[in-house]
């Protein structure tokens, strides 16, 4: 008994993952049928089909068993951009818009590696970057990982920085 809640919990668990593997690119936009918030969600309940892992396992290949045995690696337990985004279909028909847009962020973030991530987050701290930086740094969103709303995003903060004085001196 204990085994199979374990066995359910670390398949929760999986299912909820909100890191994916570095990406030269992001993913396009995968079409899919129109998700029905009630009838569909929660996804990996009631839409198991739908969600992949990043190397194509299926939600039912991620057991206990094949995570003791090393059939399932970290990258197997990765969220895809694709499973992103259909969450977002999901807030987005609950009216959740707000929920939905970070997700759609979050797909966007799975091209790029961790440890940029992290490089960009500390950029973006007050008083760490100039306007400029800041700039080039949106330009490789936009250019190099496809990421345009986080782009967007950081060319937003270079404005409302460069108002509030908050940039680095150059």
């Amino acid at each position: 008994m204990n085994e199979k809640m374990l066995e359910e919990l670390v398949r929760q668990v999986l299912a909820s993952v909100t890191q994916a593997p570095a990406a030269p690119a992001a993913a396009p936009a995968q079409a899919c049928s129109k998700l029905d918030p009630k009838a569909d969600y929660p996804l990996a309940t009631k839409r198991p089909e739908l969600l992949k892992s990043p190397t194509g396992k299926k939600l039912s290949d991620i057991t206990l068993d094949n995570v003791l045995s090393g059939t399932v690696s970290a990258d197997d337990v990765r969220i895809t951009p694709e499973t992103l985004r259909m969450q977002a279909e999901i807030a987005e028909g609950v009216g959740r818009v707000q929920f939905a847009a970070n997700l759609r962020r979050a797909a966007e973030l799975t091209a790029i590696p961790d440890a940029r991530i992290l490089e960009i987050y500390n950029a973006m701290r007050p008083y760490r970057s100039t306007k400029a930086e800041l700039l080039a740094i949106a330009d490789e969103l936009d250019n190099k990982f496809a990421a345009k709303i986080n782009a967007a995003f950081v060319r937003e903060a270079a404005e409302v920085y460069e108002r509030r004085n908050r940039l680095k001196a150059e």
